[in-house]
Order: C-alpha cells, then structure tokens, then sequence
C-alpha cells in the first residue's frame, strides 16, 4: 500500500486527501438508479474517444493519484485517440473546474485477453500528460487495502454515465445506482454466475433492478469504509448478455484489492 499512498501524499496538496468529497453524495435507499448530486462523486472520470469531430463518452474511470487514471482493460483499444474528462457533471455541458486531458501512456493489465472477458485482470491504467490540480470537482479516490474482501450485503453504489437500461438512452447527468455485494460463494453458484466469475473479481447487485449497463466499463463501485472514507472496490467489467439488470446476474467488477501490487508496480516503473 506504501506505494501508492506515497504517490498519493506527494502528489495531492495537503487539504485533499482521498475519497471524502467536498459535496458528500446523497445516499438513499432509492431502488433502480437516480441523477447522482453534482460534483459529489469526484475521482469519476469519463474516458471519452475522438470520431468524426467529436468526442464521445465510451467508458467511466478513477482518478486514483494526480496523474492516473484507472479502468478497465476491455475499454482500451490501441485504435482510438483517447481524452479522459474529470470533474464532470454533466457531459452535454459546459462546466467550469473540469478538465480534459490527453493520455501520456495507456497500460493494460499482461494477463488481460480480450477473447475472455471471464478470465479476468480487467484493469488498465492511464498516466495522464499532465496532473490535474485538485479542488472541489476533482479528488482522488481511495484505494481499499490489498486483498481485503467486502461481507455480502454490503452497500455500494455504482456511478456513471451508462445506458439508464438495457438498450435505453445514454443520460447526461452521472447516474449512481445502491448494489449489495454477493460474495464469491454464492456468486460463482452454478444459478449465479458459475464459473465464469473468478475469486478476482466482485459481484453486486443481481436483484433484477438495479445494475450497471453499458458506458459504465471502467467506473467505480464505491463503497464506504468504517472511516467514512469511500474506497473504489470495484471497475465495472461485465454484466449479462440478456439485458443490464437480470435476476441473480448481478454486476460483476475487477477487484481492485486484487491488484494493489500491480497498480503499485505500474506507476512506480512509469
């Protein structure tokens, strides 16, 4: 953890630390999932893509030190030019405070195969051209300490700018959706996910309302520690082929606690 948090203290200014947003999120019960308070998410990125002048929304990610960005590997391809927005609300706007920088360097995970998404290691890391300066908008998000595992049932939310449901429209202002984690045992039973779900990765959600849907890949499934600090557990990964919010098919993610050494390897070497 060392690493990281060193790269963390030396490159935030001392007012802003991880994972407590100048405007603290409004967390209800509410099922199926609701415009998010503005700015109250603030290590969300959008990882946008350059076509035909434009650039348009593919993917979420985490700002986790001032100049890298984390998401998930299947959201990178060596084709496309790339931009990562941060300290954003809503993506049809002009907002003042966000910015938009250009990647430096885009590192996906040696393991990840993009045949088989069910294998794992879907994570990727984008060191950013430049730092971003830090404030109200924009913040880091909490790294959760290596290997630890969520107790099933525990509340998290998903944000992003992803399909409202299957097929539906893209919204504009960031969504966050309440998901209970599913632990691996019952997870990986045959009627769940079977196999396909690794000990890696993180399952939340599977009550047929509430999920993530496409154009969330790459963003965080937040959860809040005992410190009241929110720690990114998860990057969205896949869900199932018949539709975003199907029964007992719940949200799957990249562990991240999986991956501290990894993360920490990465922005060491680059």
């Amino acid at each position: 953890m060392f690493g990281v948090l060193f790269a963390v203290l030396t490159l935030a200014p001392a007012a802003f630390g991880c994972g407590v947003p100048a405007y603290p999120p409004i967390v209800s019960r509410v099922v199926g999932g609701e415009n998010a308070r503005p700015y109250s998410w603030p290590w969300q990125a959008s990882l946008q893509y350059y076509s035909n002048g434009n650039w348009r929304h593919t993917c979420g990610g985490t700002l986790i030190a001032t100049n890298w960005v984390m998401t998930a590997a299947h959201c990178i391809s060596s084709t496309l030019t790339y931009r990562v927005f941060l300290g954003k609300y809503n993506l049809a706007a002009e907002e003042e405070g966000s910015v938009a920088v250009s990647p430096e360097k885009i590192i996906v995970n040696e393991n990840w195969d993009p045949q088989n998404v069910a294998n794992g290691y879907d994570i990727a890391l984008i060191k950013l051209s430049e730092p971003v300066p830090l404030g109200a908008q924009i913040q880091l998000g909490c790294l959760p300490p290596a290997q630890s595992i969520l107790a099933s049932n525990t509340a998290c939310y998903v944000t992003g700018w992803g399909r409202l449901q299957t097929n539906g429209p893209l919204p504009d202002d960031l969504q966050q959706g309440l998901l209970l984690v599913v632990d691996y045992e019952t997870c990986s039973k045959p009627s769940w996910w079977g196999t396909i779900v690794k000990a890696s990765m993180v399952c939340a959600g599977g009550d047929g309302i509430i999920s993530s849907c496409n154009g969330d890949s790459g963003g965080p499934l937040n959860c809040q520690g005992a410190d009241g600090r929110w720690e990114v557990h998860g990057i969205v990964s896949f869900g199932s082929s018949l539709g975003c919010n199907y029964y007992h098919k719940p949200s799957v993610f990249t562990r991240v606690s999986a991956f501290i050494s990894w993360i920490e390897k990465v922005i060491a070497d680059n």
